[in-house]
This record gives C-alpha cells, structure tokens and sequence, in this order.
C-alpha cells in the first residue's frame, strides 16, 4: 500500500468551533470572502439537523505550528496548528452563525446570517421582516448558543410567545422542546477531516484540492500567502481588507483610497506588496519564503520567517501609502486615461503602480520625472497588452531587468529603453492596425486611440467640448455624455446587407459624440447626417477634427471594408501621435490644420504646388459641359499626388480672377463636391480620393472649391478612355510620363 500525504481525524461541530475561536485552526476573513449565500447556509443546518453527511474538510498542518507568537497584535490565543484548504465557506457559515459573528461579503462589507427555525415544522428560513414577525419561528438560532444562553428560559419564551396567537397542545410542547434540544446538540454534529502533512509543498495541496473538490474555485498562489497572513500577522491582513473596502464608497472631508480606476482586492495589493517586498511577480517561492522555509535546506525557521514578514510589513505600508497611492493615479491620468472604462488591463495598472513605488522610494527618482515614465510605461504597455496573458512571466522579466539598476537615472533609463524596445516602427505600422480590427468593445487598442484623443486635446467627432471634459468619470446622467457612434450606422449598413455584429460593430466604424448628436444621426447614412454635422466649424476646424478622429477625406463615400482598413492606419498614426506627447511634453503642431489664407494664395499666384481652374466641368467658351475640362482637373490632381502635394482651387482664373463655383452650374456645393468624388473615383481610383480634402470658400465675393492634396502614398493613375496616364508636378505645370519614364520615376518616388 502506498503511502498517504494525509491523515485522518475525526471532530465535532463544537470542537471545531472552539479550535477556531482559540486560533489553532486558522480561518482566514480574507483568504476569501464569504461567498454562499444566505440560503446555502439554511441548506447546511438542514442537513445537519436531518443528520445527512455534509463532506470532508480539508487541514494543512503548519510546519511552525510551535512558534512562540504571531506578527501582529490580534488576540488570538495559539498559533494555527492548522491551515484551512477545503471547507471554508462551510466552517465559516457554521461558526458565524454559532458565534453571532458577522461575515464579510465580496463587496467588504459585515453582515450576520441570520437563520430561523420552526420548531412545530422542523423547518428553517433565511430570517426577514415577515419571518421575524412570525411567532412560530425562532427568528435567529445563534441566540441557541450564546454565552449566556440558558435553553430553559428560550424554549419557554418561545411556547408563551407563540400561545399569544394560538392554542398548543401537550404534545406540540413536547415536540417543540425536543426538537429545539435536537437544534442546539448540533455541537456534536460528527465531522471528517484530512490533514495534510506540514511538508507537503503548496502546489501538491492545490492538486489534492482540485481533485477532491472539482467543482470548487482552483487555489492560487495569493490564496495562500493571504491565508499566511490571517495566521500570522492578521494586522496587515485587516489592513488590505480595510483599504479595499474604503476604496468603493466616496469620502467625504477624509483621505480615502477610493478612485475612478480600480476597486482592488486583498490579492491584487499583495501581489504588488511582494513585488516591492521581494522584486518577484512570481508567487511560486514566495509563500514558501514567508512559511520561514530555506530553498537550499528544505527547513523551516521562525526567524526567517519573522524577518521576511517585516520586509512584507515595510512594503505593504508603502502600498497602502494613500499619498503615494493618488499620486500614482495621476500618472494614468497624465497618460491620457480617465477612469475603468478604459482600462482593459488591471493587472498592467496594478505592475505600474509596483514600479511608481519602486522608483519614488527606493531610487527616489523626483515626481516630475517619475510620473513621465510611468504614464509612458502604463502607455505603452496598455496599446500593447503585455500583461494580458502570462501577466506573471511578462512582470518577472521586466523586475529582472531592474537588479543590476543602481540610480534614479538608471531606472528611469531602463523602463523608457523597454518602452522604445517595444514600440518599435513596425508595431505603429502593421501590428496596431491589425489590433484594431476588432468588434470587441474593451479592446486596449481602442481605448489606447481613446486616451491619444485626450493627450491630443481633441474635441469630440461634431463638437466643441473637449472628449477629456466628456470623458470625466463623475459625470453621472442617464446617458453619458460621449457615446460611441457608429459612423456607418446599422441602419445604414443593414441595408447594404450587412448585418453581422462582428462587421458593424468594428472599432474603426465608431466614433466618439455627444449623446444628442448621436441620437440625431440615428440610422442616417454619413452622406445625409454629415453636412449638417460639418457646417457647424470652418475648415480649420474640420481639418484638425478629420485628423484627429482619423477619418479619411470623403469618407462618407468609401466603400465600408475600405473605409475601415483606411481607418484603422489613421487610427494608429493618432495613438502613436498621443504617444508622442508623453516623451516630449508637447502636442505635435499640423502646418495642414492652420488656416487656409486663400487671398494669399491667389496672390502669390500658380507654382509647383498650387493652380487654378476657371471651372470643374464647363466649357467656358462654349458654355457647356466638357469632359475634357473634367480630364485637366484629374491631371493636375494626380500630379500633386504623384509629386510632393499641393492645392487646386477650382473658381479662379489663370491669372487669379474669380470666376466663382456659378460657372458649373451645380445646384448646391454639396453636388459640386459629390460629382468630383464620382470622377476622381471613376478615373483615378478609391485610394486616390482618401488623399483629397475639400472645402469651398470666399474669394472676391465668389464663391470658390479648394481642393488639397495629400502626397499619394503609392502611384495614381489617371484612366483616359482605355489608357491609364501618369502625371507629375513640373514647376507651375502638369507634366505626363511615357511608359519608361514613368517606371523609372516611380521606382525613384515610391521605393520601399
């Protein structure tokens, strides 16, 4: 027979009771809140009191279980001879309701469970008004157990309370008085217990765990360590406990943890207690490490294990620092993030915080200097996911890195060296747009494009109120003050048969508005609700609000799939734009968004990089629609595009006369703009027009069409009839290649 790792010990409900109240079993308040509720409690007494089994429980001896004291001041009496794995939630429902001692729920907060019994039915409830008021219940079986509790006198209140609303007769007295004896001798309910030996590791007591119990939540490692706590120095368990509950109620004239960012759990401080306790992400050694253990001699020491407790007592003390704490959520701040919503990653938040920790009080790096690089390490790795899947591995190379750093300047060094190591030239132009084609609505790439939009100083799509000020989590309503809106709304797109959540729901197709203007858009296609949307601002403002919400120009008449893979480049450049700010302190000026001086312009007159066109379509010697006129138009644009950029404005003769849009004979500048759309898409293409931006302005009291042009990022050509033509800017005119030429040019312009 092979030899077991457990022994078997059989108690009683009383004994056990006072074994937990003594401390020799450890029953940890935080190793994990409470969480059965109330009517799985009434189940269990059921059972008992039916005298059905109610499982095993599961003991892990203490290999210090003959050390002298606890760190700590609580009051227990010994040291925790043994450790709970299996049956909290049982011998915590059991003692909390024997005791009258409160439990702590998931939220933090106390509560007692109250249980009630009917003797006449043998029946228990979870106690509430109406039970209470029910004479035939006794409304809490705690008072069975009380210290003072003398069962004579409460099985006589009850018969005299209940004879008040009706008749009872001998042997309902009998019964009643029998069965609440039968309910208080609970104390001697027969329990099973398996205790493992103290030198097991606690990776083979998670596996017996799992195995006997597959239905229960998997034992971490932080399970653990905070079970360690409760036994040994239950002060900063409290603690930890303490700090997460103030952390979800606002304050009010006090310093609180409470924040817009995160509500953390005992286990998540910790984690970020060890990593500055011990530089470890990896929980693996370190309950092993405060169980007093030696890894090279396998033994166990009560003043090893005392000594690495107070390295655990320092940097807890450091954590739940609330000066350093909010100090810390204005590095997320100035990182451009605003509150929870936009945060995919707690984890990644909560490394950060351990390295804000680690370099104000151990490399004393200044508050300027510091919250720089954390807000671009917090960047950085939030665009990125890096903690998202093996947090612990990813965490554990980045502390490496950090052991042979020796100065502030060091440190400093180090994460910002990570962060280019990491945000290299090839993530800003291939990985993050292929992370942002994705339907999921708390992708770190969207709201990565979200804080760029803050860092940026933008406003929102259609609006003039900062998404910053809209973005503000203490802004409470019935509908938030910026939604994402569909660009290409459902409606719209529905009838275009596209249907698919996956598809309309992409992240390049939303936009972030104003509730009212998201409920005016509705189901409109973007060629009806935007130029209501775009009359509201001058061209400047267009511009600036195009670039920053990365829409393409004339992106109301892409192509969907198009617009989106537009999109999502554009979206990218903006976020890596955002980054930028936080390495050079400053919003990147755009010569493209200042405003346009069309006088100017005209009286500089033609050059390599503007020309004027009388008319987009009229013959103006004969006075009718010509496509030849059409033809010089596209030349000109394809040899901007084709050479360094540059401006056409369409209402202005050669020698810069107005002439005015009139000429064309559109009926309104809407058509004027959509017809040039047509054409350019028909002639040169749908890329070539995502490079155009128009606007119409006043010039001599005309009215005239700017249209810039964009440096095309690969070749456009102009499609004359059956033939494809390519054009370039030589000085003040448009210049057409042959064949040769043109191949040579193009190798020369768009290599690579």
């Amino acid at each position: 027979m092979s030899e077991t790792v457990f022994t078997k010990v059989d108690y009683d409900l009383g004994t056990l009771v006072k074994y937990i109240a003594l401390g020799e079993i450890g029953l940890p308040d935080i190793q994990r809140p409470f969480v059965w509720k109330n009517p799985k409690v009434r189940d269990l007494f059921d059972s008992m009191y039916k005298g059905y089994p109610v499982g095993y429980l599961l003991f892990w001896q203490s290999a210090l279980a003959g050390a002298s004291r606890t760190i700590g001041t609580d009051n227990k009496q010994k040291l925790a001879r043994l450790v709970i794995v299996d049956g909290q939630q049982r011998l915590t429902s059991l003692y909390a309701v024997i005791r009258n001692i409160a439990v702590l729920r998931e939220n933090f907060e106390s509560e007692h469970i109250q249980i009630a019994f009917n003797p006449l039915e043998e029946k228990f409830e979870v106690a509430d008004a109406a039970i209470r008021r029910d004479k035939s219940f006794i409304s809490d079986i705690s008072v069975l157990w009380s210290a003072d509790a003398k069962i004579t006198r409460i099985i006589r209140d009850y018969l005299e309370n209940l004879r008040t609303g009706r008749e009872i007769s001998e042997g309902e007295e009998l019964a009643i008085e029998d069965r609440i004896l039968k309910l208080q001798g609970l104390l001697s309910f027969p329990f099973t217990a398996l205790e493992l030996a103290s030198d097991i590791n606690e990776e083979a007591v998670s596996v017996v765990f799992v195995r006997i119990n597959g239905t229960g939540t998997p034992l971490n490692q932080a399970d653990f360590i905070l079970t360690l706590m409760s036994v040994f120095w239950d002060e900063g368990r409290a603690a930890l406990e303490g700090f997460c509950r103030e952390s979800r109620k606002p304050s009010k004239g006090k310093a609180s943890p409470f924040n817009h960012f995160i509500e953390p759990f005992p286990d998540q401080l910790l984690r970020v207690g060890v990593g500055v306790a011990f530089k470890r992400a990896r929980l693996k050694y370190v309950y092993s490490i405060l169980r007093g253990k030696d890894l090279e001699t396998e033994k166990f020491s009560t003043e090893r294990r005392e000594q690495q407790f107070e390295l655990l007592k320092d940097a807890q003390q450091r954590v739940l620092n609330l000066q350093y704490w909010h100090d810390f959520m204005n590095c997320i701040r100035q990182a451009g993030f605003r509150s929870d919503k936009m945060i995919s990653s707690q984890n990644n938040l909560l490394f950060s915080y351990m390295l804000y920790l680690i370099g104000r009080t151990e490399y004393k790096v200044s508050e300027f200097d510091l919250r720089r690089v954390i807000a671009r390490w917090f960047f950085m790795s939030a665009v990125t996911g890096r903690f998202t899947s093996s947090p612990e591995s990813a965490m554990e190379f980045d502390l490496a890195r950090l052991r042979d750093v020796d100065t502030g300047d060091g440190f400093v060094k180090t994460l910002s060296q990570i962060c280019d190591i990491t945000l290299t030239n090839d993530f800003w132009a291939v990985s993050l747009p292929n992370d942002l084609a994705t339907s999921s609505p708390r992708s770190p790439s969207l709201f990565a494009y979200h804080a760029a939009l803050v860092l940026l100083d933008a406003r929102a799509l259609f609006s003039k109120i900062k998404v910053a000020d809209l973005l503000d989590p203490s802004i409470q309503a019935n509908r938030t003050p910026v939604e994402r809106h569909h660009l290409f709304t459902k409606g719209y797109l529905g009838k275009q048969g596209i249907k698919a959540t996956r598809d309309t729901n992409q992240i390049a197709n939303y936009a972030l508005v104003e509730w009212g203007d998201n409920t005016d858009i509705s189901d409109q296609a973007p060629v009806n609700y935007l130029p209501n949307m775009k009359a509201r601002f001058s061209q400047a403002e267009l511009e600036r609000m195009y670039r920053l919400h990365a829409l393409p120009p004339n992106w109301e008449h892409l192509d969907y799939r198009e617009f989106l893979e537009k999109r999502r480049e554009l979206m990218a450049k903006v976020i890596a734009e955002g980054y930028a700010t936080l390495m050079t302190g400053k919003i990147k000026e755009d010569l493209a968004t200042a405003e346009f001086d069309l006088s100017k312009v005209v009286m500089i007159g033609e050059s390599e990089a503007v020309e004027f066109k009388s008319t987009l379509r009229t013959n103006l010697h004969t006075g009718s629609k010509d496509p030849r006129i059409e033809l010089g138009v596209l030349k000109t644009l394809a040899g901007f595009l084709n050479t360094n950029g540059g401006t056409l404005v369409v209402g202005v003769s050669d020698d810069g006369s107005p002439v005015g849009i009139q000429a064309d004979e559109f009926d309104n500048e809407d058509k004027m703009n959509l017809h040039l759309v047509n054409i350019v898409k028909s002639h040169m293409g749908i890329p070539a027009m995502t490079t155009l931006h128009v606007h119409f302005d006043d010039h001599d009291d005309c009215r005239v069409m700017v249209v810039k042009c964009q440096k095309a990022p690969t070749p456009v050509f102009v499609k004359d009839g059956d033939t494809e033509r390519f054009y370039i800017r030589t000085g003040p005119s448009t210049t057409e290649l042959s064949a040769s030429q043109t191949q040579e040019y193009i190798k020369q312009r768009f290599k690579g």
